[in-house]
């Protein structure tokens, strides 16, 4: 029997705001553990919370900037369970009256690794937006003897973004999620640093029989901050319950976990319904009135977002959608592009450059543009020493790796290395003619319809001025002196 797989996405993205969601304990991160509590976020007898407004404005930005509709009147509730790092003994979150609802991101299907192609175009739904408090963090390693609890989290704002089950792929559940990061940091609603654990994931992962309207039993994989490892466990998950139906079992509902050491889920819980969390509105704070003004005045603060940068891109610099998508993959990236195409407007060169060497540069380093050295005008300088001959775009691909590492002038560079392209003709033509002469079996081969000569001839020239010589005047020059010898 063949099966499709239904995924949802379930995202906590915790929002750029300097503190906590009830309290004004600060939430930086990497501080010493429990060192940014107080009452309110300890969960202290007698303490009431007070609601943070920049939390709910950032909630209202990234809902209108996902096509939502903003509720005019939303409420907290209080989720009820038991964990040693949340100290009241339930997390203040929201339930039957969320902030922002019935949303979308679009994405592009055919995707390979989250990378999309300029083919389909897919919507995928938000069923709902909504505002909550983080819990603490318990750690494990490093104790001879039992587990510790650091607080410093508790409290902190978190946007919890919850898909509707549309992606049927790994690949697009990988696209949409880049496409949604990508969205909350144009925004300024998070930096979405997964590896401080800003933007997790949760996996919903269920199959159906090819052909049948009706969904199957779904496992939630827990808590994920890596598009590598989101990728692997709904690959292994899918595989999973695909050989127990197969075997003529039945896929239990319940929480699991990624183990990334042996690559596989493993059991973490029984999945939990809404009634075992025992809902009920927050007594302690007032519902939430959201008026038409405030949602105007957001809408107005809201900057050029990715769909409408990329379809800019297309329009204005001619660039095939695949390029246009990764370009504006973030703010950072496409800020660097556009300030490089201003210096050298060839818009296609450029973009080759950026997707190609210079990203390859980000990913081998794992960094963001923006913590790069290398700068637009270095970039620019580069392209236009190619275009002027004055280096070869081989010499070129070597300088940019010493430019991203260090910042140097392309041109002093040139300077310095004693890399200025040969490009006198008069030179080259009688280097030329001395290497034909030197090969007379070679030169005749070629004239007798071995054209795959030409290479050895261009290798010898290139030997002789150390790699220097232009290589489109070589190969013109050659060609005419061997056919007229």
């Amino acid at each position: 029997m063949k099966y499709e797989t239904i995924i949802g996405l379930e995202v906590h993205a915790q929002t750029l705001t300097e503190s906590k969601i009830f309290c004004g304990c600060s939430t930086r991160f990497g501080q010493e553990p429990n060192s940014q509590v107080c009452p309110v976020c300890l969960g202290l007898p007698g303490v009431l919370p007070v609601l943070n407004q920049r939390v709910v404005e950032l909630g209202i930005r990234i809902g209108l900037a996902t096509h939502c509709k903003i509720a005019p009147y939303s409420r907290f509730a209080r989720k009820n369970y038991f964990y040693p790092d949340l100290p009241k003994g339930y997390q203040i979150s929201m339930f039957e009256l969320p902030l922002a609802e019935h949303g979308a991101i679009e994405i592009f299907t055919n995707a390979k690794n989250g990378q999309s192609s300029d083919s389909e175009r897919k919507k995928i739904g938000l069923t709902r937006i909504h505002m909550e408090e983080d819990a603490g963090k318990n750690i494990h390693e490093g104790f001879s003897v039992g587990s510790r609890v650091d607080l410093n989290r508790a409290g902190v704002p978190l946007l919890e973004i919850v898909s509707e089950p549309d992606m049927r792929s790994p690949e697009e559940a990988i696209a949409y999620l880049k496409s949604l990061r990508a969205i909350l940091m144009y925004t300024g609603v998070s930096d979405a640093d997964m590896e401080k654990g800003n933007f997790r994931c949760d996996a919903n992962v269920s199959l159906r029989p090819v052909g049948r309207s009706e969904f199957g039993t779904r496992t939630e994989i827990k808590n994920m901050n890596s598009f590598r490892f989101i990728h692997k466990a709904i690959n292994y998950e899918v595989a999973r319950q695909e050989k127990v139906l197969e075997e003529g079992g039945r896929i239990v509902q319940e929480t699991r976990l990624w183990d990334t050491k042996n690559n596989v889920t493993l059991p973490m819980r029984s999945k939990e319904e809404a009634h075992d969390y025992r809902y009920f509105p927050e007594p302690d704070l007032v519902p939430l009135t959201v008026s038409r003004e405030w949602v105007n005045k957001v809408t107005l603060e809201l900057p050029e977002l990715p769909d409408a940068k990329r379809e800019r891109f297309v329009n204005d610099y001619s660039l095939p959608v695949y390029d246009a998508v990764i370009l504006t993959a973030s703010q950072a990236l496409a800020d660097f592009y556009e300030k490089t195409v201003s210096l050298y407007p060839k818009p296609k060169i450029v973009s080759n450059w950026v997707m190609g060497d210079l990203r390859r540069e980000l990913n081998d380093e794992n960094k963001e543009i923006d913590a790069a050295v290398i700068r637009p005008e270095q970039l620019a300088s580069l392209l236009k020493l190619i275009e002027s001959g004055t280096i070869s775009g081989k010499i070129a691909k070597t300088l940019f790796v010493e430019i991203y590492r260090t910042g140097a002038d392309p041109e002093k560079l040139v300077r310095e290395k004693g890399l200025t392209q040969v490009s006198d003709e008069s030179e080259l033509d009688q280097a030329i003619q001395e290497i034909i002469a030197a090969h007379p079996k070679e030169a005749e081969g070629y004239r007798a319809g071995k054209e795959k000569l030409i290479g050895f001839f261009v290798g010898q020239v290139m030997k002789q001025f150390g790699g220097k010589a232009n290589p489109g005047k070589v190969n013109a020059l050659l060609r005419k002196r061997l056919l007229a010898s």
